[in-house]
């Protein structure tokens, strides 16, 4: 058996191959799997969980099948969905977690996370995240009319797309020193997030020891797992 992880999806309208490619992955992957865990950006943009989008509720159904043929779903929030909330996740059969999650699974200690939380060097973004995650602001965001949240999210993400034009990419990843402070906060093997689109394992020497960050790839052009069994933790890419 396996437990299966993925991350950068953004769904959306927009792209309908994304869309049928996850869905083939729910029907000849994940059905084969013990569980399933999302880890972020699963959607390109969620205004709320009263947007009546038709693509929320095929998902939504896609996974609560998943879930009555024995195969759980486990979703953490990221940068782009991170309203997600109870209301959808009650539809669709997925379990909400916290941003940062403690996994044993097969004798390894593995710490998942969306990942944008690791790029510290990219202090706009941190400030950002800070602000849009401050509870008051999320209520009153939701208490607006759907037209004009869904117009806040569009210029939200050109804002965020012209910000990340003007940063270097290596601002744009992962903080080292911030990866080995996980290590050593949580005592685990692995770390495995997304969010970067920068698919990869790497090996990390922590003092005599040698543990491992695993990186999902975004979901542009082809699918990307990382496939967790008893003897491997293997990263996967394949065809839509």
């Amino acid at each position: 058996m396996s437990t299966l992880f993925i991350a950068d999806l953004h769904l959306s309208e927009q792209e309908p191959a994304i869309t049928a490619g996850f869905l083939r992955f729910l029907r000849e992957d994940a059905i084969h799997a013990e569980s399933l865990y999302i880890l972020g950006d699963f959607f390109d943009y969620w205004i709320g969980d009263d947007d009546p989008n038709p693509l929320h509720t095929e998902i939504a159904q896609a996974l609560n099948s998943l879930k009555q043929k024995g195969v759980p779903c486990y979703f953490i929030h990221g940068n782009r969905d991170f309203l997600l909330s109870s209301r959808f996740a009650k539809k669709s059969g997925m379990i909400l977690l916290p941003q940062e999650k403690v996994l044993e699974l097969y004798g390894k200690r593995i710490l998942i996370l969306h990942g944008d939380t690791l790029c510290t060097d990219d202090t706009g973004y941190q400030q950002y995240r800070k602000r849009v995650h401050t509870p008051w602001i999320q209520r009153l965001f939701l208490l607006l009319p759907l037209f004009i949240r869904l117009k806040i999210a569009a210029r939200m993400r050109a804002g965020s797309q012209y910000a990340n034009s003007q940063k270097s990419e290596s601002i744009m990843d992962v903080n080292q020193q911030s990866v080995i402070e996980h290590f050593n906060q949580y005592q685990v093997d692995w770390i495995i997030h997304g969010h970067t689109h920068r698919p990869a394992i790497h090996d990390i020497h922590i003092d005599d020891k040698i543990v491992h960050r695993g990186v999902l790839g975004a979901w542009h052009h082809q699918g990307s797992m990382f496939k967790v069994t008893k003897n491997s933790i293997e990263l996967v890419s394949f065809p839509f």
